[in-house]
């Protein structure tokens, strides 16, 4: 256990207790630092934006930078309160919105569901949101963190309401499907770059993107309902919609279904570009004979 760890952990929980403004304040200020200092992984963004958006003038592409590596200090440092705040807090703050009657199924329903969570930078906000509305069982999958205080301070963050469990990624699906099977809730997030063994080609925003094929796999397995699930910033919090549940997904055709994925999440992404988590190097995996990226 490292001394960092330590301080920084007491440092997000003594600012669970600051005024929202001012902690929305102190990210931007460090968004706005990471930005000019952080060069390696704004090139990383600058190439994703230029490849996913190449008819938006550069300095539209360079405000979406700008404000990412903003949403990306502010989400961080929310964590504070939303691991560590009172409860009365962190449920004032976290509004869910959307379809009625999906908000009344994850509460009182039975049926497997997966919550399709692409990666906006309110992910973890919207996760604790609805395990705070549901007492059903859920799932979420993680990648085990490299210092093991750091691993089990977030590992309590993400469990802190509900019955949540958390399973790793070497854990394998079974356990995953089982829970679906049972009634439970999957709150996953497939949108994402593991790797050529893990993923399959399909279009992101007109680019071959290695993407994980877990969303329809997992529903299909677990005979599972999928219900998309957008987070976005507010003034006073977060807003977590729950939109309709997919009718034509799963198929049989896992490749179809997660270029529909993609498809549809272009859509999400559209609406709020600046919230989406660019600092990922989205098209690291590149399809054979094609030049890399980054």
């Amino acid at each position: 256990m490292s001394l960092a760890s330590r301080l920084g952990i007491g440092f997000m929980r003594a600012l669970a207790h600051v005024p929202l403004r001012l902690v929305r304040g102190l990210g931007a200020a460090m968004g706005n630092l990471l930005y000019v200092l952080a060069k390696p992984r704004r090139r990383v963004v600058d190439a994703n934006l230029a490849l996913c958006f190449p008819g938006k003038p550069a300095e539209e592409r360079k405000r979406i930078a700008r404000e990412t590596f903003v949403y990306a200090a502010q989400s961080f440092l929310d964590r504070s309160w939303l691991w560590h705040a009172p409860e009365q807090v962190v449920a004032k703050r976290l509004k869910v919105v959307g379809s009625a009657s999906e908000i009344d199924a994850l509460t009182n329903g039975k049926e497997p569901t997966i919550l399709f969570a692409p990666h906006f930078y309110a992910l973890d906000a919207a996760a604790t949101a609805l395990t705070m509305r549901t007492p059903r069982p859920s799932t979420t999958i993680y990648t085990t963190q490299r210092d093991p205080m750091i691993d089990a301070w977030v590992g309590e963050g993400r469990r802190r309401f509900g019955n949540v469990t958390a399973l790793n990624r070497v854990d394998g699906i079974k356990p995953i499907v089982a829970g679906l099977r049972k009634g439970g809730v999957l709150y996953l997030l497939p949108d994402m770059d593991f790797g050529r063994d893990q993923t399959v080609f399909v279009p992101f925003y007109g680019v071959q993107a290695a993407t994980m094929p877990s969303l329809s796999r997992f529903a299909r397995l677990g005979r599972a309902r999928v219900v998309p699930v957008i987070s976005r910033f507010t003034e006073d919090g977060y807003e977590i919609e729950l939109l309709p549940a997919w009718k034509d997904f799963p198929t049989d055709d896992l490749i179809a279904d997660t270029a529909l994925m993609n498809k549809r999440l272009q859509g999400y992404i559209d609406t709020m570009p600046s919230q989406y988590y660019w600092v990922h190097r989205r098209f690291k995996t590149r399809p054979e004979g094609a030049p890399p990226v980054y």
